[in-house]
């Protein structure tokens, strides 16, 4: 019998309700400011020398909270420079958020941003039916490369829009985190279809040796709590435990066995912690920084 499991992809409601909680119940956005904050200004140092406009490409931009956190560091670099901050994101919803989080923020009057509701392949064919080759001084592509169909061919279109000094920014769940081991682990039992790919810092570090591009790697330490997995029948846990699987409703569509067998390996020691009763999950993420 074909098993009921589906994607999370296919509800894109619940999916972003997943995705929101999990913003909620993790360190993910924290560390990821701490990042911008301490170790961004050196990889934006000389992106923008001599230049009196800096184009910024934004890949899968989501509701832009790290985005605004990158243009006032690019602004504070090159004070008073004309930004294009172009943002690709095919949620209309995320779009939305983003615009209003724009709202929101002062000092933007030298960014002008320009939003594509497109996904990253649809944009790199567009440009190619265009004949258009833009250069960017600096591209990022955060929490983004599960969602596109081949990682390699990705990488190495965005790479080649570079501008001689530019940075290409790719931030992905660390290989030595719990998503690393879960999957791993899982991946084949899940239902991935094509609209998702497990992949890790590790495999992109392979994928850029392979092609000799020169990069920096980091590692932001970072946990999720999903105490609330361990509760049944819990709203949040079973939102949590979707989007740790990427399935639909897997609390009630998953094989007995297969749930059981998550369940036992979500609390062992290569995905999570115990610490004051919470069960805390690595969320750890690799930031690589790769050269033009």
């Amino acid at each position: 019998m074909a098993s009921p499991m589906r994607s999370l992809l296919t509800d894109p409601a619940r999916y972003l309700q997943s995705f929101r909680l999990f913003l909620t119940n993790s360190t993910e956005h924290q560390c990821m400011r701490e990042f911008v904050e301490r170790e961004l200004p050196a990889v934006i140092a000389s992106v923008g020398n001599g230049k009196s406009t800096i184009n910024i490409l934004s890949v899968g931009g989501g509701a832009g909270e790290i985005d605004l956190l990158i243009l006032s560091k690019v602004q504070a670099r090159y004070p008073g420079v004309t930004i294009n901050n172009d943002v690709i994101e095919p949620s209309a919803d995320q779009i939305l958020k983003y615009k209003e989080h724009v709202a929101e923020t002062s000092n933007l009057e030298n960014v002008k941003f320009t939003w594509h509701e497109e996904t990253a392949y649809e944009y790199e064919s567009r440009m190619n039916a265009e004949k258009k080759s833009k250069k960017w001084d600096f591209i990022h592509m955060i929490q983004m490369l599960y969602y596109v169909k081949d990682v390699p061919a990705t990488i190495r279109y965005f790479h080649s829009l570079l501008e001689a000094q530019g940075k290409l920014l790719i931030i992905l769940v660390s290989g030595t985190s719990g998503w690393g081991t879960l999957w791993k682990k899982y991946g084949a039992s899940l239902p991935l279809d094509d609209l998702c790919s497990y992949v890790s810092s590790a495999d992109i570090t392979r994928i850029l040796d392979s092609a000799g591009l020169k990069y920096q790697l980091h590692e932001l330490p970072s946990y999720m709590d999903i105490t609330s997995c361990f509760i049944e029948g819990n709203k949040d846990g079973e939102l949590l435990l979707d989007f740790l699987t990427e399935t639909y409703e897997f609390s009630k569509t998953a094989p007995p066995e297969l749930k059981r067998q998550v369940m036992e390996e979500l609390r062992k020691p290569e995905c999570s912690e115990k610490r004051d009763g919470k069960v805390l999950f690595n969320n750890n993420l690799g930031v690589i920084v790769i050269e033009p």
